[in-house]
């Protein structure tokens, strides 16, 4: 059997698909493979799909024929999301040699063996089953990266009228919790002092466990073990957060003080045409509570903008609620329409313009209320974990804090993947400059 010697893989989309793709680096090193520098032709290319949004679907398309039109000779792979759902477009892309989705992505590597010793195309979309089990992807490193991430929850069953992602990621399935926790301590060993516990929707951790438990014993668990780490969450969605979870988070000083919070709507009747389970006023209640609990907490938040039935009205009430709400940062998308989904056919579509208008707006605020919670971090004093250096010229080394301020700050050597105390200065250029304080 003809091997290949040297791969790329392409990632788009979000932190789950980031550590897949690490798992893939890894186990294409373990089969002797090495990654192509800059410029080189690569055996291999793997693009992890995305198909949240047109956008990031179009983004795929057009990864998967660079990297056709970049190795001619190579093997191209399309793996993830996109394919597990419209695996016939991805199939009239020309020069494509393999097709995977997210069931037994675990098998890629040995998918791709068998394709580079293969004229034909070779296709694996297998379908999501009840009560599958939690596919196993250990990742020992993190090229590039000071903090590792982990994928302890997978699959999502909330059928949000606008997502196609329980179509492309299947029934909730959690990592059980002594491979979580072996894993950071293989993490610790490694050298990370943060890793950001991930999943597609993190705040059903365990519910399928045969020995029920769920993300507050997860982070308690961790926390009995007393490693050196501290634990980012990424995504939850705000039914999940409860005040014994923000307790919690407030009183353990090795769990970052961050919280990101699905809201896509200010607006009640769009929330309800959404299928989210929650109302305006519940979510508000919420990020007061994270305020009133941890003063310093960086609250992040996902908004929507141009869901079918969005009048001027609608947004008006999400500036509203967004402007009388202590959170830090916004990540806003405009609506996108996706075949599959409830959405898909409803009436009174925004048009993208007028989408794209109001995600500009919103965004606007965004900036705002991020500068405001920088503004309140100057001439105090935080724990960074240092990510190298920001400007080597000028011996400035970046880093970010557990409440989520990136920072610069003058340094007499390259101190990545160390915490450090370091305090607030001042804001320029929309950077945040601090002051080494013990090194």
């Amino acid at each position: 059997m003809k091997m290949p010697e040297s791969f790329r893989i392409i990632t788009l989309g979000c932190k789950v698909n980031q550590y897949e793709s690490a798992f893939l680096d890894d186990e294409l090193k373990n089969a002797g493979l090495h990654p192509a520098v800059k410029g080189q032709r690569a055996d291999v290319t793997i693009v992890n799909t995305c198909v949240v949004t047109q956008n990031a679907a179009h983004q795929s398309r057009q990864a998967v024929r660079k990297a056709i039109r970049e190795n001619p000779e190579g093997i191209t792979a399309a793996v993830g999301c996109y394919p597990q759902v419209f695996p016939d477009e991805i199939q009239q892309i020309t020069g494509v040699r393999l097709i995977a989705g997210n069931v037994n992505k675990n098998l890629i590597p040995q998918m791709l063996l068998n394709a580079f010793n293969s004229k034909e195309v070779l296709t694996f979309i297998n379908k999501f089953e009840t009560g599958m089990s939690f596919e196993s992807m250990p990742v020992g490193y993190f090229p590039g990266r000071t903090r590792a991430y982990l994928k302890v929850q997978d699959g999502c069953q909330s059928f949000c009228s606008y997502c196609i992602v329980p179509y492309t990621r299947g029934p909730y399935r959690s990592l059980p919790m002594k491979n979580v926790l072996s894993t950071l301590e293989a993490f610790v060993t490694e050298g990370y002092r943060e890793t950001v516990l991930t999943g597609i929707n993190l705040g059903k951790y365990g519910i399928d466990l045969e020995e029920k438990t769920d993300l507050k014993n997860l982070l308690r668990s961790i926390g009995d073990k007393g490693l050196p780490l501290r634990i980012r969450l990424s995504s939850i969605e705000p039914v999940e957060i409860d005040n014994d979870l923000i307790e919690l988070v407030s009183r353990e000083k090795w769990i970052c003080r961050h919280f990101h919070i699905p809201l896509q709507s200010g607006d009640d009747s769009i929330l309800k045409k959404m299928n989210r389970k929650y109302t305006s006023l519940d979510f508000a209640k919420l990020v007061e509570t994270i305020h009133e609990m941890i003063p310093e907490a960086a609250t992040g938040i996902d908004l929507m903008s141009g869901f079918p039935g969005e009048g001027r009205k609608e947004h008006e009430n999400t500036l509203s609620l967004i402007r009388e709400l202590p959170v830090s940062y916004l990540h806003v998308f405009p609506f996108s329409p996706r075949p599959g989904t409830r959405a898909f056919g409803l009436e009174d579509q925004v048009a993208p313009v007028l989408a794209k208008k109001r995600a500009a707006e919103l965004r606007e605020e965004g900036q705002e209320k991020r500068f405001e919670f920088y503004r309140r971090s100057i001439g105090k004093e935080y724990q960074v974990l240092a990510e190298g250096w920001h400007s080597e010229e000028k011996m400035l080394i970046k880093g970010m804090t557990d409440n989520y301020i990136p920072v610069a700050f003058e340094s007499s050597r390259d101190l990545k993947g160390l915490a450090v105390p370091v305090r607030m200065d001042k804001i320029e250029n929309s950077m945040v400059y601090g002051t080494l304080l013990r090194d």
